[in-house]
């Protein structure tokens, strides 16, 4: 069983585009067109991430897991969450309960 990570991951700069990520010596870019739940986070969301083990990396602050091959890798994973507008499910679910009344 490994060991526990002693590396932590950081946030380095943070753009319009996506923003780096330092993993012990290797620097990854997010763009927010591959990974778009995090387009609306905020630095303090974006910087509160947990490297548990040697390939996930989570965002409690989000909910957000990631593998980090997912991150070095996106094309391999082309499966994308949608993101709903807020309360967007709640409207429409109202809206048709609505005409279904008499």
């Amino acid at each position: 069983m490994p060991g526990k990570l002693t590396s932590q991951a950081e946030v380095t700069h943070v753009s319009q585009h996506g923003f780096w990520l330092l993993l012990a010596d290797e620097e990854l870019f997010l763009p927010f067109t591959d990974f778009p739940w995090f387009r609306g986070a905020t630095i303090e969301q974006l910087c509160q991430v947990e490297w548990p083990t040697e390939n996930h990396l989570f965002w409690p602050s989000l909910d957000i897991d990631l593998s980090i091959e997912s991150i070095r890798n996106p094309s391999a994973f082309p499966l994308i969450a949608s993101i709903a507008a807020p309360n967007t499910e709640v409207k429409r679910d109202a809206q048709q309960a609505a005409r279904s009344l008499p």
